[in-house]
């Protein structure tokens, strides 16, 4: 595994979205109300992008169908249509003065 780092950490705040594509993996880095999420930037349910998605609280709103998933597991937690698989979500590692995600080789 390797460190992929994403942004230095004087550059986050909240209202911070940024898409990365590292290898095969699309990710979102968000930042609201002082707490950092590292998950897949699509939806699983049609591949919507989640840049844009409304958070509320812990939660995570797919602005295409409502879907609603848990930041910290991924899981679904409000189902709209199909059943759907649950979101990537992705332990953030902090290294120095910036945050990153560990990368299978």
């Amino acid at each position: 595994m390797r460190f992929q780092a994403l942004e230095k950490l004087i550059n986050l705040h909240d209202g911070y979205s940024r898409t990365f594509k590292i290898d095969n993996l699309q990710l979102l880095l968000r930042q609201d109300n002082g707490q950092l999420y590292l998950i897949g930037a699509t939806c699983p349910h049609r591949g919507h992008p989640l840049a844009e998605a409304d958070i509320d609280g812990n939660t995570i709103e797919c602005p295409l169908h409502g879907y609603r998933f848990d930041l910290a597991t991924g899981r679904a937690v409000h189902i709209t249509e199909a059943a759907c698989s649950s979101l990537k979500a992705f332990e953030l590692i902090y290294e120095g003065n910036e945050v990153g995600v560990m990368i299978e080789e």
